[in-house]
């Protein structure tokens, strides 16, 4: 998934010090022409997310209500997590869908999209 960012630094600080991911790769030097970029996720994990700033085009993320990051914990919502969130430029606001404020906690990052911490798991169901 990419998404642009306004500010890549607040949007590390909010994935790596408040949600935990890692940085796996980032642009090091300013080329003319090309976009800034952030890789944050799981270590060895098969996803990762690209944070993008275009400094000579900068866009202005537009997420929606239901523009959702949802991480199944499989557990209740550690308050430290939401606080280290919090502290990282996160804001706790109500879901859009009911469904996600019985079931977890919604935080905006910096950009404005919404994280659901979900305390359900999830998997792949059977049929038989």
């Amino acid at each position: 998934m990419a998404r642009p960012s306004r500010d890549l630094a607040a949007a590390e600080r909010f994935s790596v010090d408040g949600l935990g991911l890692d940085v796996l790769w980032r642009t090091t030097d300013r080329v003319p022409g090309e976009h800034d970029l952030l890789m944050v996720g799981p270590p060895h994990a098969s996803w990762h997310f690209e944070l993008t700033h275009d400094p000579e085009h900068p866009l202005d993320p537009t997420p929606t209500v239901d523009d959702l990051f949802v991480v199944h914990l499989g557990a209740p919502v550690d308050e430290a997590l939401i606080a280290r969130l919090s502290a990282t430029g996160g804001t706790v606001v109500p879901a859009h869908n009911p469904y996600w404020d019985e079931h977890g906690v919604t935080i905006t990052d910096p950009d404005g999209y919404r994280l659901v911490l979900c305390c359900r798991t999830w998997g792949r169901r059977t049929q038989g």
